[in-house]
């Protein structure tokens, strides 16, 4: 059977921002024979986010993610629907899901590989497993609840970069959620710090595109930060960083504006940012959920009922068709997105 998929055609460079020729869709040919244990899956939605940009160089940085080889299908977390089987767990009409999920309409898999997912836990709204109520909302709250140090009643500021992102959007409400007094939410564009306090519950919203970001954050925090969730690293960080109370917290849980330069991860910080993290005794431990996935059932139930209490609240940014899927890609790595960036490859049944 015919099917439509991306590859890698180039790499950007360490030190290079993606492009478009970076991409290849092409059309292949895939076998429709399954041998013991394998699947045939429908794709359904692929989820880009950004440590993908990661995968995009050489050498990812991290020895749980491996780079994306040139002229090979690219991949990321998919959700998908069994076609055909001939693995004895997997029957035809389940829903599944990977971490590693080709870039194409339809794939064979090894079922063993896949995880089956209840729609219920969602209410059919699939995508949300790629999101809210899947690796996003687990790194959210995780993140929070191990890092964060929160204390119910203790009048605690929390601050989030990267705020009307996927993670950022949804980690600045579990604050508020598991007993932070303030949220402060940091993003690109007015529009977006509207979405924040109107919609997603945040006290305030500040974009970091309007001078005096600084003092701002400064008026907005009077007693100082007591907690903050690091989406994007760089300057952003520092002026919050400067601004944090003593014995407080980094949740160091991404750094965007530093993923197309070629330096380690987590980045170095400057001279300046590390002395107040001494001098303020400032945790800052770099946050991966995978360390975590003893919890992840209890989370992703705690998550599940949040969300369909309507507690949390979900942005998506769903673009059609396999053929966008490195569009999206580009667009969220420039901030194009709301909430959860999403590909829907074939129409949810």
């Amino acid at each position: 059977m015919k099917i439509n998929r991306f590859v890698l055609a180039s790499r950007p460079g360490n030190d290079g921002e993606p492009v478009p020729e970076n991409f290849c869709l092409e059309e292949a040919e895939l076998s429709e024979e399954l041998k013991d244990g394998q699947v045939l899956a429908k794709t359904l939605y692929i989820s880009v986010d950004p440590y993908l940009r990661c995968r995009m160089n050489e050498e990812t940085g991290t020895d749980y993610m491996q780079p994306w080889k040139v002229s090979e299908v690219l991949d990321s977390g998919g959700i998908g629907m069994i076609e055909r089987s001939k693995n004895s767990n997997l029957k035809v009409g389940d829903i599944v899901s990977s971490f590693n999920w080709p870039w194409q309409t339809k794939c064979i898999l090894d079922g063993n590989t896949l995880k089956k997912v209840d729609p219920n836990l969602v209410d059919g709204h699939l995508s949300l497993l790629l999101g809210a109520v899947g690796m996003t909302g687990l790194t959210a709250f995780l993140g929070v609840k191990e890092k964060g140090h929160v204390i119910p009643g203790a009048n605690q500021t929390m601050v989030v970069s990267g705020a009307a992102g996927a993670c950022g959007s949804l980690a600045g409400q579990i604050g508020h959620l598991l007993g932070c007094s303030h949220i402060v939410g940091i993003c690109g564009t007015n529009e977006k710090c509207a979405i924040l306090t109107s919609e997603l519950g945040f006290d305030e919203a500040l974009s970091y595109k309007e001078p005096g970001l600084g003092e701002r954050l400064r008026v907005c925090c009077p007693d100082g930060v007591d907690i903050y969730f690091d989406n994007v690293g760089g300057e952003i960080s520092d002026i919050v960083i400067s601004q944090m109370n003593k014995s407080s917290h980094v949740i160091l849980c991404g750094q965007i504006s530093q993923y197309n330069k070629d330096v380690p991860y987590p980045p170095p910080l400057n001279p300046r940012t590390e002395s107040i993290l001494k001098e303020q005794n400032i945790t800052r431990e770099r946050f991966l959920v995978l360390n975590y996935t003893d919890q992840e059932g209890s989370a992703l139930a705690q998550l599940s009922e949040w969300v369909k209490t309507g507690r949390l609240k979900v942005k998506e940014t769903i673009v059609h068709g396999i053929e966008n899927t490195a569009g999206a890609f580009l667009s969220m790595m420039r901030g194009g997105n709301i909430g959860k960036q999403i590909v829907q490859v074939t129409e949810q049944l």
